[in-house]
């Protein structure tokens, strides 16, 4: 009770986080930016992604989704629904001319307490992988690494990333269509040394949606120069896909969402999730 009645001054009232503080005043944005709010506290309930008192390591890469998620989870925070603390993270790959006074003054200026890491994993992936191969597999491998070793040096016994709803179904395709197996990007995972929980509390928000929240917010966007620079990739198909299919069938990528959490071993062919022998 207390918490909603915490949330309830603070949305009628005139302050807000400062990484808030020169937003548009608009109803469109108003609608956007508590559509996203709404979004994002449901999968962090559905998904029981919280426990009080915890600090959550959340990465911030300075694309859109990642400054997307960050801003909604401090707005959750200031509303009094998100009783965790907060800890930005971005780890400087070694990509050539990247902006390395982007992120901590962005941060400073917000109030946001953050830690920046270097680490040459940009020079590894480009003398590791060959030019007209992905390089995302091994770059995600080596950053993920990084990210699990900064959250156990901060005490952070969750990371926080940014994947939305078009990650988790294109991630679906891909491996339906390349794997052989039914299966998304989980909202919530355990890291496999079993100490580290990985969430994603943008897994209900469209990525059309964060891009016009990053356009309205005036985030400093840092291109991706490794992963970002290569076309061709599989997850580009896929993206084009379900773009078609949106466009000719609106509303199919929720009713898609939907489905990957509404599903019926009985009516597919695993035999090792039902039991049809003993039918």
């Amino acid at each position: 009770m207390q918490a909603e009645l915490v949330e309830t001054s603070r949305e009628e009232g005139t302050q807000a986080h400062p990484i808030f503080r020169s937003v548009p005043t608009s109803v469109e944005f108003n609608k956007l930016r508590k559509r996203l709010v709404r979004e994002t506290r449901q999968a962090i309930e559905d998904f029981a992604m919280v426990k009080p008192g915890e600090r959550w390591l959340v990465a911030l890469s300075g694309g859109k989704d990642s400054y997307g998620l960050l801003a909604l989870l401090l707005d959750l925070k200031w509303r009094g629904v998100l009783p965790v603390e907060l800890l930005a993270c971005n780890l400087d790959q070694g990509q050539p001319n990247f902006p390395k006074h982007i992120l901590p003054e962005f941060l400073t200026r917000n109030g946001v307490e953050h830690r920046i890491e270097y680490q040459d994993t940009y020079s590894i992936v480009t003398d590791k992988i060959p030019e007209n191969r992905t390089y995302c597999s091994l770059c995600s491998r080596l950053r993920r690494g990084h990210l699990y070793r900064i959250a156990r040096e901060e005490g952070c016994s969750a990371l926080v990333l940014g994947h939305h709803r078009e990650d988790i179904l294109e991630t679906f395709f891909l491996n339906l269509f390349h794997g052989g197996r039914l299966a998304a990007m989980p909202p919530k995972l355990m890291n496999d040394e079993g100490d580290i929980m990985v969430l994603r509390p943008l897994s209900y928000c469209a990525e059309a949606d964060l891009a016009k929240f990053a356009e309205a917010m005036k985030f400093p966007i840092i291109p991706c120069d490794l992963c970002g620079s290569q076309d061709g990739l599989q997850r580009n198909a896929m993206k084009a896909m379900l773009e078609d299919i949106e466009r000719r069938m609106p509303g199919r990528k929720d009713t898609m969402i939907r489905a990957i959490g509404n599903v019926r071993p009985s009516h597919l062919l695993d035999t090792k999730l039902f039991d049809f022998t003993g039918l």
